[in-house]
Order: structure tokens, then sequence, then C-alpha cells
């Protein structure tokens, strides 16, 4: 029994090992991957809706009247900044509000190198 069942470790063994032995060694030096979209990392990317939707009103404040809803697959134009509020035109409905940017923010690329 018990060199029934070293034959069958030595068989699942080599039937392990042989695809790593086979493989060819690696010869050729890794090659440098460059993307089309490739970013720098300091750069912040676009401007983006970070939910689905947030409303646009006529100052840079939650008091002040909704002018608006700037959705999430909307493009927009960003014009100004302040404080933790962005003032954007909707292109879809040409609405200009006042955005936060709790919901409408930069992206921020992160790179490894």
């Amino acid at each position: 029994m018990n060199k029934r069942r070293i034959a069958v470790l030595a068989a699942s063994a080599a039937a392990v090992a042989l695809p790593v032995l086979a493989a060819p060694a690696a010869t050729a030096a890794p090659q440098q991957v460059t993307t089309a979209a490739s970013h720098d990392c300091h750069d912040p990317g676009p401007w983006g809706v970070h939910t689905k939707a947030v409303t646009l009103r006529s100052k840079p404040t939650t008091k002040s009247t909704a002018l608006g809803i700037l959705y999430k697959g909307h493009k927009f134009s960003v014009h100004s900044t302040k404080g933790n509020w962005v003032n954007v035109t909707d292109k879809t409905t040409g609405v200009r509000g006042w955005a936060s940017q709790n919901y409408v923010y930069r992206d921020v690329y992160m790179c490894l190198d």
C-alpha cells in the first residue's frame, strides 16, 4: 500500500512540475507598456459627476434656489470654484449654476512609478 501511495504522489508531482520544466526560458527583456490614455501623475483628471445627480443652485450655498439638475451622464464645463462649490454649465440642458464638490470633482490618477 505504501508503494502505491508513493507512486501516485510521484506521478502527481511530475504532472505538476512537467509544464514548468518544459517551458522555454525567458530571453526577451520586459517591454515598457504605454497606453494612449496615459496621464501625468501630478495633473488632475477630468471633472465628473460622481453620483446619480446633483442639484445646480443659484449661489454656492445649499439654501439658495435650485436651478436644475446635473445628471451623471451629462457633459458640462467648469467656469470657477469657490470653497467647496463649482460653477458649471450643463451642456445638455444649458443650465448654469453651482454644484457641490462633494458630488462633482476631478478624477485623481494613481501612478505606481
